[in-house]
């Protein structure tokens, strides 16, 4: 277990800006540009997505070589519309990616290496938030990342945001003082974000901070002016992201909310208040969302190697590319269900199927190990 390395009192600048922030909504609470920064919803035009690649340090060969062509796959479907930009461990795994994908025949030409020692694979939520700050400029937000409330390995990862700035030569925000994952948080990019409390707010993450508080730097520092808070729950060992919103309620276009049914929410765990407040959800205008329901897998997800999980897996937790949706997929007979009704909400982008059996068994699908880097205004 990681030792903690959070501040033992709320930091001077941000309960400051906090209790500022929280003055300033209330006065204004219809406002869909935050005072600091905007983060476009995940449809906006990308200029890379960003990947960190598989390796053994942590987890050892197996881990690695499991994982390796789900990875080659996804860096195939995207580099037809954008850079991938990839982050390796160190020389020795840059060469053997430049390996793998050339021999599986995926063109270089929009591949960029970033050597960076890493914990694991999941940069949705170690990895930088992009942002547009107050003039529109393109920038990091360094949000602190400990491991999932210190349930894994984290020093590493948490130090990747800064190292992508200073390679990317954007500014950077410092706020590793509030614990915030990527794939705990949806933004529709119109000034609504959705998130668990489960995954915000406990023991390890940001306990510190009242809900208003937290709410403050959120609007603050990615211009959102109204919440959809969900409970949540504790995912103990089996779900250490305890309950991340990206596992089963997204945001597919601004006007439109992908979920499940609510026979499948409450197999995924939510509670039935969860799942009402989730279908009464509306924009920052009060209009209620488009839903748009995925199924979960018609049976239990087995990986490649013939470890049966013992539970389904779920397709909401895509990624949507400049022209692609990766889409997760099990080798299951709702894949192509699922398929077929995310290629209608998203006509103007093809849906390819990206084998997660091996990730799924690790916690995670597409978008948990993806980053958007939205194209500069």
């Amino acid at each position: 277990m990681p030792t903690p390395n959070l501040p033992a009192a709320r930091p001077a600048w941000l309960a400051l800006a906090a209790g500022a922030l929280f003055a300033a909504a209330l006065a204004h609470p219809g406002a869909a540009r935050a005072q600091s920064g905007y983060m476009p919803d995940e449809t906006a035009r990308h200029d890379a997505t960003w990947l960190q690649w598989p390796h053994a340090y942590t987890y050892g060969r197996a881990y690695r070589d499991r994982l390796d062509p789900t990875w080659i796959a996804m860096t195939r479907a995207l580099v037809a519309s954008e850079q991938v930009n990839i982050v390796v461990y160190d020389a020795g795994e840059q060469a053997r990616v430049r390996k793998l994908l050339g021999a599986a025949g995926v063109p270089l030409a929009k591949v960029k290496f970033l050597v960076r020692a890493t914990d694991d694979v999941w940069v949705r939520d170690n990895g930088p938030l992009f942002v547009f700050d107050r003039k529109d400029r393109l920038s990091i937000g360094d949000w602190g990342f400990n491991g999932w409330g210190l349930d894994a390995p984290y020093r590493k990862d948490d130090a990747v945001p800064a190292a992508v700035a200073r390679d990317l030569g954007l500014p950077s925000v410092d706020l590793n003082d509030v614990v915030l994952e990527g794939g705990a948080i949806e933004v529709d990019g119109r000034g609504v974000l959705m998130a668990t409390r489960s995954s915000t707010r406990e023991r390890n993450r940001n306990a510190e901070l009242s809900e208003a508080e937290l709410e403050a730097v959120l609007r603050d520092q990615l211009g959102v002016s109204k919440f959809i808070w969900l409970d949540g729950k504790d995912g103990g060992k089996d779900d250490i992201t305890d309950m991340h919103i990206d596992g089963f309620a997204r945001f597919g276009t601004p006007d439109t909310l992908v979920t499940m049914s609510r026979a499948d929410l409450r197999e995924w765990g939510l509670s039935a208040s969860d799942i009402d407040r989730l279908y009464r959800a509306s924009d920052v205008d009060g209009k209620p969302y488009r839903f748009v329901q995925l199924p979960l897998t018609a049976n239990d997800v087995v990986t490649t190697y013939g470890y049966e999980l013992g539970y389904k897996g779920s397709y909401v937790n895509f990624y949507v590319g400049n022209t692609v949706v990766l889409m997760p997929e099990y080798k299951d007979p709702n894949d192509a269900v699922a398929k077929a009704i995310l290629q209608r909400a998203f006509p103007g982008r093809t849906v390819v199927g990206i084998d997660v059996r091996n990730l799924y068994r690790n916690g995670g699908m597409v978008h948990c190990v993806t980053q958007q880097q939205p194209a500069a205004l």
